[in-house]
């Protein structure tokens, strides 16, 4: 590693990343080399220059890269300051068969702000990891928009309204406050593609369901402080990690830590 590196690295308890990676490189230039999963990048300082499969290719800030498993690239620093990064691998089997290799070595690099902001917002949850739901479902979306872009549909039709299906979910994770729910499992409850669910639920109640969730939790919460209930006892009542968790989504919510919200 060069003189100054940072890294960070590790994996989430995300089904389907299998290593995050946070890093801040002053000097150092990667050799051609190869992974056994997609390789999604964004840069934050910097710009990368990198060949893939012997063509030369070029990352901005603005930009989101995508290079398919098996295929070898390098990296480089396009400037003396060198470059920070954060990627996700994602499993090799997550966006698709062997056909969409070639579509990723075609062309690596989309200028999507929408999709660069998606991903900037997962990785902000996956270094808190604490939010279980939040992550399946922006990771759902991130796929399924990584799969447009390989399939060149990025701008597909309008769905409908389907308040059946939203109403179904809520009532899902109305019944498993305390325990929740993966976007999986409710995917399979309720007979509906993780990433269709999601934009449902999104549209007919006016928040994605990890948000709905958090509130309920919170909502709970003060019913038990309320009772008496110490703050410790009741993050885990409320389906929370423990009392810092509960701390920061009832503060943010209420304006006020869970211990000065209830009246001794």
């Amino acid at each position: 590693m060069s003189t100054g590196a940072q890294v960070t690295a590790w994996r989430p308890a995300l089904e389907g990343v299998v290593e995050v990676l946070h890093a801040h490189f002053p000097a150092h230039a990667y050799p051609s080399h190869t992974h056994d999963a997609w390789t999604v990048l964004i840069v934050d300082e910097g710009t990368v220059q990198y060949d893939l499969d012997h063509r030369e290719h070029g990352l901005a800030q603005a930009q989101v890269s995508l290079l398919p498993p098996n295929v070898p690239h390098d990296g480089r620093s396009v400037h003396p300051g060198g470059f920070r990064k954060r990627v996700l691998y994602l499993a090799a089997d997550r966006l698709g068969g062997e056909g969409l290799v070639g579509a990723a070595v075609d062309q690596p690099e989309y200028a999507d702000p929408v999709l660069r902001h998606r991903l900037h917002q997962l990785h902000g949850v996956l270094v808190d990891g604490r939010e279980d739901l939040e992550a399946q479902s922006r990771l759902t979306l991130i796929e399924e928009r990584l799969q447009q872009h390989l399939r060149q549909q990025v701008t597909p039709p309008p769905e409908l309204r389907d308040p059946g299906l939203a109403a179904e979910l809520r009532e899902l994770l109305d019944a498993r406050l305390p325990t929740g729910v993966t976007l999986a499992e409710a995917a399979e409850v309720v007979h509906a593609h993780p990433a269709h669910l999601v934009r449902a639920f999104s549209r007919e109640y006016g928040l994605p369901p990890h948000r709905y969730l958090t509130g309920r939790r919170v909502e709970l919460a003060r019913r038990y402080l309320l009772e008496g209930r110490p703050a410790a006892e009741v993050a885990v009542l409320a389906g929370f990690y423990d009392q810092s968790h509960l701390n920061r989504h009832f503060r943010r919510m209420l304006g006020v830590s869970p211990s000065r919200f209830a009246r001794p």
